[in-house]
């Protein structure tokens, strides 16, 4: 397969500029962003709020369309029919007709993707039960809280067994167990040879699942890479925690290393075998005692900080 082949989405300076009502003042809510993603991959799609996330989601699946730019998906432009219909796309707030089951409206996603018959009466209630929504498969979506109406979207993207799946927040409104569930049926979708993209907050499942990464801010991507490299070139760091600690050796500690104090410890982060010596050596010669000294790295939250806020 050649490296093109290989590549199942692609963006190419994508952007998307809004005029406020009234006004007609111009708002550039995505500025040129180029990124892609590769054929089996997990890849995350982050950034905080207004950063342009949604917005892209929006050009690629044809809600809104681009100022400027273009995306393909399975080597075809995007958005089009014949490309969509191999795309499970979920969006951050599905929306239900509030009368319609669970059963209906993925049965109903089904014929939209041109299933029909007892296969899909069967598919349909198959995922529902995948997605953990099969005792409610028959109750009203109005009576649905939250994370049962997201399970019932999600269940609506998967009904016809798309090759990539668009997720823009899917663990929203899911407790811990939901989320964890979510993430399964993510990697059995990978497992099968299925594509993943999708947006979160939450960066600790992002970096526990995904492969790559690419991070907004402002509408610009600040951050894009393999999330084994991001985070294997970060800073290295020691978290030392100290007790007994001296009051005058504290606010030395909080005011020239920004040390924190928690009850009775006081934590710093030091870089350098050199400074981690130095700090131990002083915090014994002051009377203060060394109650952990612990390796760590720069994980991906502190990279979102770092460069998206």
């Amino acid at each position: 397969m050649s490296m093109k082949e290989d590549i199942v989405l692609s963006v190419d300076k994508l952007s998307k500029t809004f005029k406020k009502p009234f006004s007609r003042v111009k708002v550039e809510a995505v500025r040129g962003i180029s990124f892609d993603v590769k054929r089996g991959d997990i890849f995350g799609f982050l950034g905080p709020n207004g950063s342009g996330k949604t917005t892209t989601i929006k050009m690629l699946t044809g809600l809104i369309s681009p100022t400027s730019g273009s995306a393909t998906i399975f080597g075809e432009q995007a958005p089009s029919p014949p490309v969509m219909r191999r795309v499970g796309f979920l969006p951050e707030n599905p929306y239900v007709y509030p009368y319609l089951t669970p059963r209906e409206f993925v049965d109903l996603c089904g014929r939209l993707n041109g299933m029909r018959g007892a296969d899909l009466r069967k598919r349909t209630e198959q995922i529902l039960e995948r997605v953990g929504i099969a005792y409610a498969m028959d109750r009203a979506v109005r009576a649905l809280s939250k994370g049962m109406l997201q399970r019932t979207g999600l269940a609506a993207a998967l009904v016809h067994e798309p090759d990539m799946l668009l997720l823009d927040e899917p663990m929203s409104g899911l407790d811990p167990v939901g989320r964890k569930e979510v993430r399964d049926i993510i990697l059995e979708e990978v497992r099968a040879g299925k594509t993943v993209f999708f947006s979160s907050h939450i960066l600790s499942d992002v970096e526990m699942l995904c492969d790559r990464v690419c991070i907004l801010r402002k509408g610009e991507v600040v951050v894009s890479g393999a999330i084994r490299e991001l985070l294997g070139t970060g800073p290295r760091y020691c978290e030392i925690t100290l007790v007994d600690v001296p009051d005058a050796f504290r606010r030395e500690l909080e005011t020239e290393r920004g040390a924190k104090a928690s009850g009775a410890s006081v934590v710093v982060d030091v870089e350098g075998d050199a400074e981690v010596r130095a700090i131990i050596e002083r915090a014994w010669a002051v009377g203060a005692r060394l109650d952990s000294a612990v390796q760590k790295r720069e994980t991906l939250e502190d990279i979102f900080v770092r460069r998206a806020l």
